[in-house]
């Protein structure tokens, strides 16, 4: 036999360094199968709108899931924004849960898609990440643990649903001596809470994992509970999904739904739309969100154009809206996405991208009058 090839050698390299790198990182001796499942049905599911009497893991009520279009219906069964809140002294913690679906797409990541992710209340109410839970690729069933070896104390969580599928049903696992309750401290505070109506974007792609898309960031920002109606593709200005997000006594609404509309839908449907939210809110702030100059806007003509020609269409209307009502706000293009190296595929955003977007819609929403 001859040598080994430099191309050969390369590759053993290459499979040592990885294998090095794997072996450094701490396996946990703690399997899922020998935690204890706790049924998540005993805890309150944050993030839903007023009155929604449906599974508790959907977005919808059921009469909107029999009426509206099945597009919207079938988006509604998608949890995302959707988390549990509890308290527990567990050592060891983990999740099981039942995926509605086995859905999987090529530019997000499967934690993002049909993963959980866990969240920790700090001393000073101020959240911060425990580890995610990853789905398996090819089962609706998945038991993951998240964290082991913790001092056993009681610790409030919050764990974020799947973004981009929905939840059958969901148990909390723990070592056997720990308990889990129905959380002690109600943060994020659920009194008027924000309403954020949109796209893909805003449902939370491409977000590595479900806690890391722009609303929920922002409502560990605020500790006020955000209502997720992101919708792939769908944010055509439903009048039904206006009549839902008025049945919800918000602080505040966001209407982000520029990059599924056209300037004619704009022009058509938006007064409208804001006008059935005005009829049972006439003074909570409504801000319009601008589209995102996506990245390929600089090399494309025509994705420009038509960006630019939805965004004058919105500020025209903004103007119009505004001479009457006064609060009524605005959110520019810059300060959605600023950076072109914070999307995944030209479009929808990276963890960047949303804590870049998160940042700027806090500020606005601080400064509101």
């Amino acid at each position: 036999m001859g040598k080994p090839s430099l191309n050969h050698k390369m590759k053993k390299l290459i499979l040592a360094i990885v294998f090095a790198a794997a072996a450094a990182i701490p396996c946990s001796a703690v399997k899922a199968s020998e935690l204890k499942p706790h049924d998540a049905r005993i805890l309150p599911v944050i993030g839903r709108v007023a009155g929604c009497d449906s599974s508790r893991y959907f977005r919808f009520p059921n009469l909107l899931l029999d009426t509206v279009r099945t597009e919207l219906a079938d988006l509604a069964r998608n949890s995302a924004g959707l988390a549990l809140r509890f308290r527990s002294d567990a050592s060891d913690i983990g999740a099981r849960w039942k995926s509605l679906n086995c859905f999987n797409m090529n530019h997000m990541t499967p934690t993002g898609i049909r993963g959980v992710d866990l969240y920790v209340m700090l001393p000073d109410s101020s959240w911060t990440t425990v580890g995610a839970g990853r789905p398996l690729l090819s089962d609706r069933n998945t038991s993951a643990v998240i964290m082991t070896d913790m001092e056993p104390k009681m610790r409030e969580y919050m764990l974020y649903l799947p973004l981009y599928d929905g939840v059958d049903s969901i148990y909390i696992l723990t070592d056997s001596a720990a308990c889990v309750l129905p959380p002690a401290t109600c943060l994020p505070r659920s009194e008027k809470p924000v309403v954020v109506y949109g796209t893909s974007i805003v449902q939370g792609g491409c977000a590595s994992r479900p806690g890391m898309v722009h609303t929920s960031i922002l409502s560990r920002m605020l500790n006020r509970e955000v209502i997720n109606l992101g919708f792939s593709g769908n944010a055509r200005l439903d009048p039904a999904v206006a009549q839902l997000m008025a049945e919800t006594d918000a602080g505040v609404f966001v209407v982000d739904p520029l990059p599924n509309c056209t300037s004619a839908m704009l022009t058509d449907r938006l007064e409208a739309f804001c006008a059935i939210l005005r009829r049972r809110h006439p003074s909570t702030p409504i801000i319009l969100v601008e589209s995102p100059m996506f990245p390929s806007a600089r090399h494309s003509r025509e994705v420009h154009t038509t960006l630019t020609e939805k965004n004058i269409t919105l500020r025209s209307i903004f103007d119009r809206l505004r001479a009457s009502d006064p609060h009524i706000y605005y959110m520019t293009t810059d300060k959605v996405l600023a950076d072109p190296e914070a999307t995944v595929d030209n479009y929808h955003f990276t963890d960047a991208g949303f804590d870049f977007f998160a940042h700027k819609l806090f500020d606005i929403i601080n400064n509101l009058k």
